[in-house]
This record gives structure tokens, C-alpha cells and sequence, in this order.
């Protein structure tokens, strides 16, 4: 079968959902992000790229903190939503029932499964977005979205994104076991 050229302007496929909090002028925000993942395991650092326009980016700027929220499905309308509309004009808090941990600054979302707060480490201007940089300080999770102490993804039921179909899908059933489908292919 042949391969198809599509060009560079390919995305990884899925990307997770979240919503990403910050404290703009004294006040919650939240904005639906895709462009993040963890980058580093020591510290644990996550990276995501935002638009500068973003109203959440001058929170995020003048607290040096921010929040990446993973919301479950039921949560995918207010999360479309959330990246629909501009926390300039719009108070996307009152959505949410928000929280605060350790850092204060970082808002979290107490319907989110699991939730993470950030101390912001590094910026870098990626032309027309900006490459956030934040140290997972805590995380947080309901008790019920827990298996043995450890965050399940069955029972917390996020959802990831595809570009440029613009498609949310659930996750699927589970495969194999990481770090040990193919070690009988060690020597």
C-alpha cells in the first residue's frame, strides 16, 4: 500500500483534554487545552503550547502558576465550551465548583477526576504560540476515580482530541501492559 504525503502540519494522534486554570487579575479561568503532555520525569514537568492570545496567559505570566485539569465525559460540553469563549468576557469559573491547593494561585476543578497544580518554569516563544513549562507541585484526585491508590482511567473516563477532524473520543479498552509487551523480545 502506498504512503500518502500530508504535509507538516501533522498532529500526534490523540492529544489529551484539559482544562488548564490560572488566576487572571485576582479571578478563576480556565481554557480547553490539547497541545500538553508530560516532558520530564525528574521533576515532573508538563509542556504545552498556547496561543498568545490566550486570556489565561497572563494569568499564568503574572502568578508563575497554572492548573491542568483532565475532565471525564461528562464533562465534554462545558470543556468545548470553555474553549469557545474568552475569560476576557466570559466568567468560565462559575462552570466549575473551584479549589485551591498548596500553591494558592493555581485554580483547580473539583469535577475533574485528577487535577494538577504547577509552578510555572520556563517560557519559550515558539512564534505564533508560547511553550509553558510548569512543575507538577501536587496533584489531586476524587477518591472514587482511585484503584489502589493510583488514578484509574476507566473509572475516571477522559477523553482525548484529533486534528484536524476536530473529533473528542473516549478512550478505547486496554491492550497490553507497558514495559512488558515486548520484553520476551529482549535477548
Amino acid at each position: 500500500m502506498a504512503r500518502v504525503q500530508l504535509g507538516a502540519n501533522a498532529f500526534v494522534y490523540p492529544m489529551p483534554v484539559t482544562l488548564v486554570g490560572a488566576n487572571v487579575g485576582g479571578k478563576a479561568n480556565f481554557l480547553a487545552v490539547a497541545w500538553i503532555n508530560r516532558v520530564n520525569f525528574k521533576p515532573p514537568i508538563v509542556a504545552m503550547g498556547l496561543g498568545k492570545g490566550h486570556h489565561t496567559n497572563g494569568g499564568i505570566l503574572e502568578n508563575k502558576t497554572f492548573s491542568v485539569n483532565i475532565p471525564g465525559v461528562d464533562l465534554v460540553e462545558k470543556t468545548d465550551y470553555c474553549g469557545l469563549v474568552s475569560g476576557a468576557k466570559v466568567d468560565k469559573a462559575a462552570l466549575f465548583d473551584v479549589f485551591y491547593g498548596k500553591l494558592e494561585t493555581a485554580p483547580m476543578i473539583g469535577e475533574c477526576p485528577l487535577a494538577f497544580e504547577c509552578r510555572l518554569v520556563d517560557t519559550v516563544d515558539l512564534g505564533a504560540d508560547i511553550l509553558f513549562l510548569g512543575e507538577i507541585m501536587e496533584s489531586y484526585a476524587d477518591e472514587r476515580y482511585l484503584t489502589d491508590g493510583k488514578p484509574d482511567v476507566v473509572k475516571m473516563k477522559p477523553f482525548v482530541l484529533t486534528m484536524p477532524d476536530n473529533g473528542y473520543w473516549l478512550l478505547g479498552n486496554h491492550l497490553a501492559k507497558a514495559w512488558q509487551a515486548g520484553k520476551h523480545r529482549k535477548k
